[in-house]
């Protein structure tokens, strides 16, 4: 099979097409034929100096977590899925995705791909759903008629939070740059505020959670913001929220929280994407993809991806 291997860590050439053997699924493992991956942000941080991956060489040479595919065979075992099923997941441990093929668990998260959706579109879901749901939902308590202020609204995180805050009833506020205004007001966002021209943190309004989905603000700078009771959720935690993390007595009753989405167990994971599939199926969230590359082009997307600016996802065809 066709698969995108790097030994080395370095700039994007590094990542090779290569001809590499074809898994064979264990006993409860199914073998997916992967029609679509996305290059996350973190993707290019992995591949281009030690640390995520591996300190002297690339831990996992082929790279890749999220996919949508068809499941082509199953171990003895399984039970869940069959020959034929349709599927989109996230595969953290291991990685592998930028490849033809991938073998996953059938307890892994993975759930079947929804049925108003392209495998494109299945791909870029779990990048940035699979993140912002249980920082809303299980962190921020998010409820219906709460004012909600999401940073960072046109990326992959930032997307998926605005639809999914207006899915649970909130006032949704995006604040993003002057080219994404538009996105940001058709994925439903009630106001837009254009970080370039205006600071949300000296607008006057105040809000029951501030979602920073890029971790460019801070909690002390977005306190007088928060309603009282109001929760700042972030995906990055500074060295200065963290003592608000741990002592939120300190700050009133204004919480400062984060969440390694990433190192939730897998069953959690495969709850949310039949959660999302449902979602998804009742047409509450829309899959917002940037730029499609094909495999052969890979060099291409990280490129693109390490630039910071993509909006919503990068998708990757077979």
């Amino acid at each position: 099979m066709k698969a995108i291997v790097y030994t080395k860590f370095g700039p994007p050439e590094v990542l090779q097409l290569k001809e590499v053997e074809k898994p064979t699924p264990k006993n409860n493992e199914v073998l997916i034929r992967v029609y679509a991956t996305a290059v996350a942000a973190e993707d290019p941080g992995m591949r281009g100096s030690p640390g995520l991956n591996g300190l002297i060489e690339p831990k996992n040479p082929i790279l890749g977590a999220y996919l949508a595919g068809e499941i082509e065979a199953v171990g003895k075992d399984v039970e869940r899925f069959r020959k034929g099923d349709q599927v989109y997941g996230n595969k953290r441990k291991g990685l592998g995705a930028y490849a033809e093929y991938i073998c996953m668990p059938e307890e892994g998260a993975l759930a079947s791909r929804p049925a108003n959706m392209t495998y494109e579109e299945a791909a870029a879901v779990p990048n940035g759903a699979l993140t912002a749901l249980p920082f809303l939902r299980d962190k921020g308590k998010i409820q219906s008629g709460q004012k909600v202020l999401i940073n960072g609204a046109s990326g992959a995180v930032g997307t998926s939070a605005v639809q999914l805050a207006k899915y649970f009833g909130a006032e949704v506020t995006g604040v993003c740059s002057t080219t994404n205004l538009e996105l940001v007001k058709s994925l439903g966002a009630d106001q837009v505020i254009d970080y370039t021209k205006e600071d949300f943190t000296q607008s006057g309004q105040t809000y029951d959670i501030i979602f920073d989905a890029v971790g460019k603000s801070s909690f002390s700078r977005c306190k007088s913001s928060l309603k009282q009771g109001g929760v700042y959720l972030t995906t990055v935690p500074t060295l200065a929220v963290i003592p608000q993390m741990l002592w939120p007595s300190k700050s009133g009753r204004k919480k400062a929280m984060f969440a390694a989405t990433g190192l939730r167990p897998a069953s959690e994971k495969a709850k949310d994407l039949v959660f999302l599939k449902e979602v998804i199926e009742a047409g509450k969230i829309r899959a917002v993809i940037d730029r499609r590359y094909p495999l052969e082009q890979i060099a291409e997307a990280h490129r693109y991806v390490e630039k910071g600016h993509k909006k919503g996802n990068v998708v990757i065809t077979m």
